[in-house]
């Protein structure tokens, strides 16, 4: 329906001159209304502002006549119905309310009150986080007792999601670093007259180090931003309310299979990334030191033994679960609004791949002190 355009005309009745407010005193149909009623009122003596045929109103009309009619020449009086009275009141007390107090900048205290407040946000997030592993502790030893309380049909899924769909982006990422691993191993050990141990180079970065983290980084960015979303789209639109409710356990329903699909999905990505990064590696030694891929093959068997695969590969188990943890908690912290939702989940990854690199480097000092 198309608003009426928002007018008055000044009548004399027997209470004197009165402003006959009509048609829809709204933001879209209110046009010059206002300040054509603020100058009637400025001219004329006691004038009675009659509202009681307008439409609609809202606060950008009730702005208009509260202003127009505090600027009028002596006070007349005012007929309106009693919904229109309570905005024009409204708008009259916030108009005439006084601003706070503007904030003063304290300079060493406000840096305090700052560091003082992320520590208790680090111990609050801290006791949330033992919150949430006891909780997805206790789904698990549940889950295991009762195999029947296992939900397949979403851990199959999201095996695919986070495993099958991931094997394009995975492989083509570690075969380029196996490529760059090449480059950067053939061109420092040439100045050295060894290009051709360049082969035991690519093999251990790529095996110990480049393959599980490269592989574990993406699946930050794709699996623990996309858990975030969803749980936390749940959590907004009071899914797992309802699911509580229903007495459902939220963390065997949506944590569990997140879990157990990474756990289960995370090696054998890693598998396929060492494979892939090795055959980058071999393209490079081939194109550069003219090293056959047969060579190649047979170099990385006789000097490079299993255990570089199998260090890189133990930690895949603790990665995947630290990943699917900081997804899923970042999700079912999301609140009402979309804000926090995109709070959430760019949180998700950046605690991800920070964590990733930190249990990488607190991996490569147990090894170090195992001489491994």
């Amino acid at each position: 329906m198309t608003p009426a355009q928002a007018d008055f005309k000044l009548e004399q009745t027997t209470s004197g001159p009165t402003a006959m407010l009509a048609g829809d005193w709204t933001a879209e149909s209110l046009d010059r209304a206002g300040d054509r009623l603020a100058e009637l009122l400025i001219h004329t003596n006691a004038v009675t502002l009659d509202l009681t045929n307008i439409g609609r109103c809202d606060t950008a009309g009730a702005l208009a006549i509260v202003r127009a009619a505090e600027g009028s020449k002596g006070s007349g009086m005012l007929r309106a119905r009693p919904d229109l009275v309570r905005l024009l009141d409204l708008v009259h007390d916030a108009v005439q309310a006084e601003p706070g107090p503007p904030l003063r900048r304290r300079g060493m205290m406000d840096l305090v009150e700052r560091i003082g407040a992320g520590v208790i946000h680090l111990g609050v997030d801290f006791y949330e986080t033992l919150i949430f592993v006891g909780h997805t502790l206790t789904a698990a030893g549940r889950a295991i007792i009762d195999p029947r309380r296992i939900r397949w049909a979403p851990l199959v899924a999201l095996c695919e999601r986070a495993g099958l769909d991931a094997l394009p982006i995975v492989a083509t990422t570690t075969f380029f670093i196996g490529c760059v691993l090449g480059f950067l191993a053939v061109s420092i050990l040439a100045e050295f007259g060894a290009s051709v141990f360049a082969v035991e180079t690519i093999a251990f970065g790529v095996l110990r180090e480049f393959g599980v983290v490269i592989t574990a980084v993406l699946l930050a960015g794709r699996s623990a931003s996309a858990f975030a979303a969803e749980i936390g789209s749940m959590k907004m639109n009071q899914e797992i309310d309802a699911m509580q409710v229903l007495g459902v356990d939220p963390f065997e329903a949506l944590v569990l299979p997140r879990f157990a699909a990474l756990l289960i999905v995370l090696p054998l990505l890693v598998f396929v990334a060492d494979l892939a990064g090795l055959v980058g590696g071999a393209v490079v030694s081939w194109s550069m030191l003219d090293l056959s891929p047969t060579f190649f093959l047979q170099r990385l068997l006789d000097n490079v033994h299993a255990t570089p695969f199998w260090i890189g590969l133990s930690k895949a188990p603790v990665m995947a679960a630290v990943i699917a943890g900081i997804g899923c908690r970042q999700g079912m912290e999301v609140g009402g609004d979309v804000e926090s939702l995109g709070q959430r989940v760019t949180a998700a990854v950046v605690h991800a791949i920070f964590s990733i690199i930190l249990i990488d480097a607190i991996f490569a000092l147990i090894y170090r002190e195992l001489n491994l």
